[in-house]
């Protein structure tokens, strides 16, 4: 199974896990926590967009023109 794949999933699922696994400890997964606490969609909400900005962040240095 591909990893983004299983990211996104969790970042849904479980949003502080999918969080975690993308960055680690750090305030990412801090305001993840909270956000899941306050509500599974707000949190999943940010949780997917946490791995979504990750991976168009790590994209951009491999892009070639």
């Amino acid at each position: 199974m591909n990893t983004r794949f299983l990211r996104y999933i969790l970042a849904v699922l479980v949003p502080p896990v999918g969080v975690f696994l993308t960055y680690g400890v750090g305030i990412t997964l801090v305001i993840n926590i909270l956000l899941t606490l306050l509500g599974w969609v707000p949190g999943s909400i940010h949780g997917v967009w946490s791995v979504a900005k990750y991976y168009e962040t790590a994209e951009e240095g491999t892009r070639t023109y």
